[in-house]
């Protein structure tokens, strides 16, 4: 997080009380990173506005720039204008949409999501950081190379805010039910699943002084699991990865961070490993 040098904030002009760039000065005060603020819009022009928001943000202190953009939709604006400017995180506030309309079409918010190559923060409340609570959301179940660098990412992210917003951190990690008939005696009782699994966190209790009582291993699946401990605890900000899955299966399945992005009463903070964020900027640059 520290070493951000240049934020895109999403500003959307119909929204009376701009979280996105209450949390862009937020993050740049601690980073003194650039902020670049992008309006999406072929419509109506916003130069007037997004000058004052510039001439403010430079009378306070800060580096800013902005632009009035647009291709094709909202989500690929966003990816062309965090490409173009190489800004290393991406704000924007998140407004759920109905249920039935995410029946039938793909939330934008979720495009960003799965296909921008930079972190995206996505506010949802004016809930204050300082002193807060930040929660890490792991799958330790999943113990490849990928998996585990994702991990290892999403705490010391997570640890990152924290230390920014003088707040504490916690981890959470769900696991599956017992299933007797397995064939592994640890995947036979719930006690030796938890076990297994809170040994699996070790590793980010060790580096990132995370005490037990902070470590919130929960029999669920995930979508269900880290709502409910980041409602418990009144997180401020949740940090979690997704694979960027793409395609029919990811329409259809979709990822958890997309899934519990509208049922998260937080802040929520989405990243990925770094091979789908190669592959996702080559994407870009072949468009």
């Amino acid at each position: 997080m520290h070493a951000i040098r240049s934020i895109l904030v999403v500003i959307q002009p119909d929204q009376t009380d701009d979280l996105a760039l209450k949390r862009a000065r937020l993050i740049a005060g601690v980073t003194q990173s650039h902020l670049h603020l992008l309006v999406c819009d072929n419509k109506r022009q916003h130069a007037t506005y997004l000058n004052e928001l510039v001439s403010e943000l430079e009378r306070d202190g800060y580096s800013a720039s902005a632009q009035q953009a647009w291709q094709d939709t909202p989500h690929q604006t966003v990816i062309n204008a965090q490409q173009a400017e190489g800004c290393g995180l991406v704000i924007k506030q998140h407004v759920a949409e109905n249920a039935l309309k995410r029946l039938l079409l793909t939330p934008d918010d979720w495009k960003l999501l799965r296909y921008c190559p930079a972190p995206v923060l996505m506010v949802k409340t004016d809930r204050l950081w300082t002193g807060g609570k930040v929660l890490a959301a792991v799958d330790v179940g999943n113990s490849d190379s990928e998996h585990r660098t994702l991990h290892a990412s999403i705490v010391s992210h997570a640890y990152d805010i924290a230390e920014l917003a003088n707040a504490s951190l916690h981890v959470v990690s769900a696991h599956p039910a017992a299933m007797l008939a397995s064939a592994d005696p640890t995947f036979q009782l719930s006690e030796t699943i938890e076990a297994r699994y809170r040994e699996a966190c070790a590793v980010f209790q060790t580096e990132y002084d995370v005490p037990a009582e902070r470590l919130h291993v929960c029999e669920g699946p995930a979508d269900v699991v880290i709502p409910q401990v980041a409602d418990q605890l009144h997180a401020a900000v949740t940090v979690l990865g997704t694979v960027g899955r793409s395609g029919f299966s990811g329409a259809l399945i979709g990822n958890t961070a997309e899934v519990v992005l509208d049922s998260l009463d937080s802040d929520v903070l989405v990243l990925k490993p770094d091979d789908i964020i190669d592959h996702l900027e080559e994407l870009v640059a072949q468009r």
